[in-house]
């Protein structure tokens, strides 16, 4: 099971933040961003083969089960 930052969202910030580098800001004044956007994997094979019950509510609220 994971917890981590949206990788998509996370290329979005970068991606901001080269533009305004480009349009000549300088980096050290660009304010640090933090990513507001979380996903939640389950790996319900490795669940498995370590014998682990996994909750049905929290594979309900996953945004990916490997199965």
């Amino acid at each position: 099971m994971g917890y981590a930052t949206d990788r998509v969202d996370m290329c979005r910030h970068v991606g901001a933040y080269t533009g305004q580098i480009l349009k000549g800001a300088k980096p050290a004044d660009l304010p640090v961003v933090q990513s507001t956007k979380f996903e939640l994997v389950i790996n319900m094979q490795t669940a498995r083969a370590l014998g682990l019950e996994v909750p049905s509510t929290l594979i309900a609220r996953a945004d990916e089960v490997i199965e």
